[in-house]
C-alpha cells in the first residue's frame, strides 16, 4: 500500500491537521514509512504468543467489587464550589 499526496492531503484535512502543500510529499514519505513498518510487524510469526501489557510480569492491586452506600455525601459535597440541598448546584445551561 502506497499513500499519495492527494491521501496525505485528505488524511491530514481528516485529522484537522493543517499542512501546507509544500509539506505533502514528506507526510506521504512518511506515512509510507510507517505503514513499511507496519507491513514488517505482520511478518512476525506470534503464534502461541500471550498478549501481555508489560515487560515485567505484576498484576494491579484490586479492591473487592462491593456496592456500598459510601456514606461520605459532606465530604464529597465538601469541595464543590456550590452545594445546595445534598447536591452539586449547577448553573443553568439550557433555557
Amino acid at each position: 500500500m502506497s499513500i499519495d499526496q492527494s491521501t496525505a492531503a485528505r488524511v491530514a484535512k481528516l485529522a484537522r491537521i493543517k499542512v501546507e502543500d509544500d509539506a505533502l510529499p514528506a507526510l506521504a514519505q512518511e506515512f509510507n514509512t510507517i505503514l513499511g513498518f507496519i507491513e514488517q510487524l505482520n511478518e512476525v510469526d506470534v503464534e502461541g504468543v500471550e498478549p501481555m501489557t508489560s515487560v515485567t510480569p505484576q498484576r494491579l492491586k484490586r479492591r473487592a467489587d462491593v456496592v456500598t452506600d459510601g456514606d461520605q455525601q459532606d465530604k464529597v459535597l465538601g469541595n464543590a464550589p456550590d452545594a445546595r440541598e445534598g447536591f452539586f448546584a449547577v448553573p443553568k445551561v439550557v433555557e
